[in-house]
């Protein structure tokens, strides 16, 4: 990609409301858009990281059996009614239609899910199965704000999970909980793992996925040295503790919660009577677990992570682009020619092999095109100006690094393409 083609620019000012990395940086840089208070739309670069986001997510949702579908964003009033949830859940969209009837804007998706698995369940035979889904979200927050990590409408990856018994469960609650692992740390995140309350969906204890950072909203008791955490409204240690699974020393720091996962029981299966036939013949009531991640709050989290004060430094597993090529302008006619010559010959040769290239060919002045190239924050740069050519090379610099080094022209697309390996 051309960042002469790129319909978005950046800005050299973060909004005012600005409050946090992610709301700054990913609206200067012009990955997203806000249409409103907690609205976004996901322009060309923050949706290419969302995308990789949800790439990540999918792999893993399918490698432990789940099985991929979309239900309705809009739902019916009944199917809330018949949970006892259309008045109780507070941040619910309700819509009345020109028709007089009363629907949903989906928060979450128990209500559809339940019924329509319920119809395909007849024998134990059918179970355990899982399906899931990646789709937009509406909550009627009543102060959405940290940019893109509470919105009014927002991007979501919710499983749920169907079995006979109590034991199938809690396999598949064990087997969800260490892919969520799997994908957070592809996504170059730290994330701790804590006991938290069910809140609205469950009486069960449930467990989140927390982020260490401080725009963070939640207050954990985390061991520095392994996932294990507590949400410290039912902690039951405290700061000083040994950690029960390493022995490290317990802290109370700010976490982002990107996920979480729940045992629901039979909550709603009661509710819509999703009944099987067990193996001697009689009716039970099947069991559910329900697991969520926030796909666009995770794109946020990533940035509250892993940025400094010039702007983003993204993984290479999600970042919008592996490689920022810049060329710089010369005075001198031929040295210029062979700048772009140089440059395009490598955009090129990166392009044939598949590695995903953002090539800063504007005429822009060397100031602004390596300030971008920190706001944006591929994950390596690499320049090609008047200065690296008389050494026959390029200059090459890892964004999260304060050193730059020169490599051989000769070399530069074997050395690119062994790092996008790595």
């Amino acid at each position: 990609m051309k960042m002469s083609r790129l319909f978005t620019k950046t800005s050299k000012t973060a909004p005012a409301e600005a409050d946090t990395a992610n709301a700054k940086f990913l609206l200067q840089g012009a990955f997203v858009h806000q249409e409103m208070a907690g609205v976004y739309s996901w322009l060309p670069l923050g949706l290419r990281a969302l995308n990789k986001v949800v790439g990540i997510i999918r792999e893993e949702m399918n490698a432990i059996g789940g099985q991929e579908i979309l239900m309705s964003a809009l739902q019916p009033k009944e199917n809330w009614e018949t949970t006892g949830r259309w008045d109780s859940v507070d941040i619910l969209f309700k819509i009345h239609s020109q028709t007089d009837k009363d629907y949903a804007l989906g928060c979450s998706h128990e209500e559809l899910v339940t019924p329509l698995v319920g119809s395909f369940i007849h024998s134990y035979k059918d179970l355990p199965l899982a399906v899931y889904q990646i789709q937009t979200k509406f909550r009627d927050e009543l102060r959405a704000k940290s940019g893109v990590l509470r919105g009014r409408e927002f991007g979501m990856k919710d499983l749920y999970s169907f079995h006979a018994t109590q034991e199938d469960l809690e396999q598949y609650y064990q087997k969800v909980l260490q892919a969520y692992i799997r994908v957070f740390q592809r996504c170059g995140l730290d994330v701790k793992v804590a006991e938290a309350s069910g809140g609205i969906f469950t009486k069960n204890v449930s467990h989140e996925f927390q982020v260490v950072t401080p725009a963070g909203e939640d207050m954990i008791l985390a061991c520095p040295n392994c996932t294990f955490a507590q949400n410290s409204e039912i902690a039951t240690l405290k700061d000083g503790d040994k950690c029960p699974n390493c022995g490290g020393v317990l802290a109370t720091v700010k976490g982002v919660e990107v996920g979480n996962i729940f045992d629901l029981g039979t909550k709603y299966s009661d509710a819509f009577k999703v009944e099987f036939t067990d193996e001697s013949g009689k009716r039970q009531t099947a069991l559910m677990g329900c697991y969520g991640i926030g796909t666009t709050r995770l794109v946020g989290t990533v940035v509250e992570a892993s940025h400094d004060e010039r702007g983003i430094i993204w993984p290479k597993s999600v970042a919008p682009f592996q490689i920022h090529l810049v060329s710089l302008g010369s005075k001198d006619a031929d040295t210029q020619a062979r700048i772009t010559e140089t440059a395009t010959a490598l955009y090129e040769d990166l392009m044939k092999q598949g590695i995903e290239v953002l090539w800063d060919e504007r005429e822009a002045s060397p100031g602004e095109k390596l300030a971008d190239a920190d706001l944006l924050g591929m994950p390596l740069r690499i320049l090609v100006s008047e200065k690296t050519l008389k050494e026959e090379s390029i200059e090459w610099k890892l964004r999260g690094e304060k050193d730059a080094k020169l490599v051989k022209l000769e070399d530069a697309v074997e050395e690119v393409g062994a790092f996008v390996k790595e």
